[in-house]
């Protein structure tokens, strides 16, 4: 179970480190090797041509699950550990403030949902009561 735990964990850290990414971009300490690596990875991950065909079973993916994560790995070396602690904290802040935004739409939905079903019921039982 723990092995399941560290891979969700490095998911998540991933999908962190691209944000991270975006958001360094445009800075002018960002390294243009480490952009070009960052944009490669990002281009193979969206691109439809594959080294390996993902029709191939198991090992079609498997490329995408070692090249992608490696070459970010790359790419994060790349970065001057600064840049990336500066943007690894605002992508953490931003992350904060769009969860309660989040969680905020999540309550007005919720509420909207279960205001439509008491009108449904309401309506129901005047129609068959």
């Amino acid at each position: 179970m723990g092995k399941i735990r560290l891979w969700f964990r490095r998911a998540r850290d991933l999908k962190s480190d691209i944000y991270v990414f975006f958001l360094a971009y445009r800075d002018p300490r960002m390294p243009w090797h480490a952009k070009l690596v960052a944009a490669l990875v990002v281009v193979y991950a969206f691109s439809p041509l594959d080294i390996v065909s993902d029709f191939i079973p198991l090992l079609g993916y498997l490329d995408d699950l070692v090249l992608i994560p490696l070459g970010m790995r790359l790419a994060m070396h790349m970065v001057p550990p600064a840049v990336l602690e500066e943007y690894r904290l605002q992508a953490w802040l931003r992350g904060r403030k769009n969860r309660a935004i989040w969680l905020a739409t999540t309550g007005l939905i919720i509420l909207f949902l279960i205001t439509v079903i008491i009108m449904i019921i309401y309506s129901l039982v005047r129609l068959f009561g």
